[in-house]
């Protein structure tokens, strides 16, 4: 009732004089109560918050200007540290398959990818607590096939 005097009160310019006033004021409360009753037919019932827990979701903005940071951070290092990450991080190639590409030793690897990590979380500013996360959809699909396809 409260709605319909709400909605009546806002919109009493639509009202046209002359007319049935008791007829319009149904017809809004009648109208109020069926989209009411359509929204609740969309709606679940979420007492505990579980259900829009697991809506949230975070701006896809985010991770396209964190890659752009991380894109700008890799063009820094030296090329044998950037093929190191390259060959081991993003390639899920192992240090020893890595080596062989690179006609150098194990160690050589790790410790090229090593200070490369090392390198990238101080111009990305990341403590060792932190994770970069990349949350825009085109990334997450694609490092989800990668995922995918390395297992």
């Amino acid at each position: 009732m409260q709605d319909t005097v709400v909605k009546a009160w806002t919109k009493f310019d639509k009202f046209q004089q002359g007319t049935n006033l008791r007829a319009w004021l149904f017809t809004i409360l009648r109208n109020t109560f069926y989209s009411g009753r359509r929204k609740a037919q969309r709606e679940v019932a979420d007492v505990d918050g579980v259900f829009s827990a697991n809506l949230a979701s975070k701006p896809d903005h985010d991770g396209r200007l964190a890659l752009k940071d991380f894109e700008a951070a890799f063009a820094k290092l030296p090329d044998e540290q950037r093929e190191a990450l390259v060959l081991v991080g993003a390639s899920g190639f192992s240090y020893e398959e890595a080596a062989d590409m690179c006609n150098c030793a194990v160690g050589t690897i790790k410790s090229r990818a090593n200070r490369g990590r090392a390198k990238l979380a101080e111009l990305l500013e990341l403590d060792e607590s932190e994770s970069m996360e990349l949350t825009d959809q085109s990334t997450m699909a694609v490092l989800a096939a990668n995922a995918r396809s390395a297992s």
